[in-house]
């Protein structure tokens, strides 16, 4: 809290602790031990450390021997004027606060002492309160201007680590899009954390979950096993001088071979779901960073809990700083076959994962230079990782969208057969009901003569006659067994009515012949009235009528064109209209469409509507053909409302 007064702002802002460093002092530098005793005192009562010099020799033997925070500088001094003495000691001691102390009130000595250097001036006799006052501002603004230094370091590693990022993100980018394969992908990431031009780490380890997500499981690592292994991958590299592509190409041929040290931890590295307090497991599943040091004791620290650590320390976080974790959270052991597998004791594990699924954990270390993980390490590997995560899922999202369309190319495929079998269905359908008719009218002639033969037979004595009338007699009965047979093979199936979803149904259809509509060109549409209308029919029956009525719809538009199904209910009966937009039907074919063996194709059996009125004719409908005005033909499908379940009503 500021406070503010009339006249002088007296405010101090620090604690009298924090204006000088661990082991620094003031020093009194003044000929007269009647001045510098007391004011040490004084300064002492106000917990400040101070120390006192009667010379300039015993002033530079003290810079010499003790940590100096600030000189109350006289400017009288008997060996060296204060005023020579200043420059020198701003030059060779910048980070000195000066404060020139000189019993002459002379307004230009005090602006030129400012001038060359010093922090304050103070004009002897003075309060000890207004010196105290000014030793306090001093070396407030001291430790302003070394924080200032620190904070504009940081901001200089900040940009400069930002720069490292963005180019590595850039470079990052450019070998994720270049390929959608997983391993190389992989790979790309591997390079990253450890090349110079990336984070720097010595070694860094990939373990991902499998398949079948049981088992975290190590699937690729770099870095090599030894300094001097080291020593020669990094001349080599230099000497080469690879760039970040090249040393992604060159990833497979670098670090092959199970002999190769990194790979076989990779190897060994085979951890359970099941096992929740691994380290590894913990870090993936609650996706959060975990680092394990030295300094503390090989005990993994949560990165929520780093706020508190010195880089590079080990002591624990003070009470002040807010934790998001339980403050009886218990520590997290480290599994010594880890520490023994890595071989160090010192790394960061840091998760892989993506919205919907953790995908496994990169461990990191400088196992060879031993150089400290700081947060700012932990905290590009983590931006690292973030994006690494991204590439990873979309490889894995372009396999399961390629395995997605090969299943469709397959049921695409699947259905094209389907297709032609449910047309040879039709046709063997036509010609069975050809076949039955022919039955039909060829048997009651063939039990005539049969019959009339077994009479003569009886009636005739001439025996040459009656070989004639029982070779005869024989053939007919061999005729009608055979008619006999043929007719029950072709008799039309009355399978047990079924429930059916009319919409479902017709959308089925629809689906059946989707690839000839997109081919040709032709739009489609379906509209209900109601999308819930059941009706108890025979199903294999309908649904071959309404493919028929679509396919001649379909055929009739080899331009394109639209083809509509219209479903309502009207005065009991329940509608179907199936229309297109095609070349129609002229007056001469128009007359004989329903004629049995009539057609207009080059292959068809001339049997199609002759089935769909069949179809109908068994559930108690009706069929219309009519002529478009604005061009094309609709089939009007009528069906007894009497065929809907119950709960629809009519």
């Amino acid at each position: 809290m500021v406070d503010s007064i009339s006249g002088l702002r007296r405010h101090i802002s620090l604690a009298t602790d924090q204006l000088l460093s661990e082991g620094e002092k003031i020093l009194i530098v003044d000929d007269d031990p009647s001045i510098r005793g007391p004011l040490r005192i004084f300064l002492e009562s106000q917990g400040l450390q101070v120390g006192e010099a009667g010379s300039a020799q015993e002033l530079l033997q003290a810079l010499k021997e003790e940590r100096v925070g600030m000189i109350l500088l006289d400017i009288g001094l008997p060996d060296i004027d204060g005023r020579t003495l200043l420059p020198q000691l701003v030059e060779s001691y910048p980070d000195v606060a000066i404060i020139m102390l000189t019993g002459m009130a002379d307004l230009q000595v005090a602006l030129d002492c400012i001038r060359e250097g010093a922090d304050d001036f103070l004009s002897k006799p003075s309060q000890f309160s207004e010196i105290l006052f000014v030793v306090k501002k001093t070396l407030e603004k001291r430790r302003l201007i070394f924080e200032n230094r620190k904070y504009q370091e940081d901001l200089e590693k900040a940009h400069f680590r930002i720069h490292v990022l963005h180019q590595l993100s850039i470079k990052m980018n450019t070998a994720y899009l270049s390929t959608v394969e997983l391993d190389d992908i992989l790979q790309a990431v591997m390079v990253g954390i450890t090349a110079k031009e990336g984070l720097r780490f010595n070694r860094a380890f990939l373990a991902m979950f499998d398949d079948d997500n049981k088992y975290l499981v190590g699937r690729l690592a770099i870095g090599p096993g030894c300094r001097d292994e080291a020593g020669r991958i990094w001349s080599d590299i230099q000497g080469k001088q690879l760039s970040f592509m090249e040393l992604v190409h060159g990833f497979r041929e670098r670090c092959k071979g199970p002999d190769n040290e990194v790979n076989r931890i990779t190897a060994n590295l085979k951890i359970s779901v099941e096992d929740h307090n691994n380290i590894l497991i913990k870090a993936a599943k609650e996706r959060r960073s975990i680092r394990v040091s030295k300094e503390n004791g090989s005990v993994p620290l949560p990165l929520e809990r780093r706020a508190g650590m010195e880089e590079g320390g080990g002591r624990s976080w003070p009470e002040s700083i807010e934790r998001r974790q339980p403050i009886d959270e218990a520590p997290l052991v480290v599994p010594t076959d880890l520490i023994q597998l890595l071989n160090e004791e010192s790394f960061v594990v840091v998760p892989l994962y993506s919205p919907s699924r953790s995908l496994g954990v990169i461990v990191a270390d400088n196992s060879i230079t031993g150089q400290p993980i700081t947060d700012n390490h932990i905290n590009s590997l983590e931006l690292f990782s973030s994006q690494a995560s991204l590439a990873i899922e979309h490889s894995h999202l372009y396999v399961d969208q390629q395995m997605k369309i090969t299943e469709l190319e397959d049921l695409t495929e699947e259905l094209e057969k389907n297709k032609d079998l449910l047309v040879e269905a039709e046709r063997y359908s036509a010609l069975g009901q050809m076949a039955a008719q022919l039955v039909h009218s060829i048997r009651n002639p063939i039990t005539s003569i049969g019959g009339v033969a077994r009479i003569l037979t009886r009636k005739i004595d001439s025996d040459e006659h009656k070989k004639f009338l029982d070779v005869i007699s024989k053939e007919t009965a061999r005729l009608e067994k055979i008619l006999d047979d043929l007719y029950s093979f072709t008799e039309l199936n009355e399978e047990q009515r079924e429930p059916i979803f009319l919409h479902a149904m017709l959308r089925r259809t629809l689906m059946l012949v989707q690839q000839d509509m997109v081919r040709q060109g032709i739009e489609w549409g379906l509209n209900f009235s109601d999308e819930k209308v059941q009706i108890l029919a025979n199903l294999k029956q309908i649904r071959q009528m309404f493919l028929h009525l679509v396919k001649n719809g379909i055929e009739a538009m080899p331009n394109g064109g639209r083809l509509d199904i219209n479903v309502a209910i009207k005065d009991h009966w329940l509608l179907v209209a199936v229309r297109d937009t095609g070349i129609g039907m002229n007056d001469d074919y128009f007359d004989k469409a329903f004629d049995p063996f009539f057609t207009t194709k080059t292959y068809g059996t001339g049997m199609g509507l002759t089935m769909v009125e069949n179809v109908l004719n068994s559930h108690g409908g009706t069929l219309e053909m009519k002529r478009r005005p604005e061009g094309g033909m609709e089939a009007m499908v009528n069906l007894p409302v009497s065929l809907l379940i119950e709960s629809q009503g009519a």
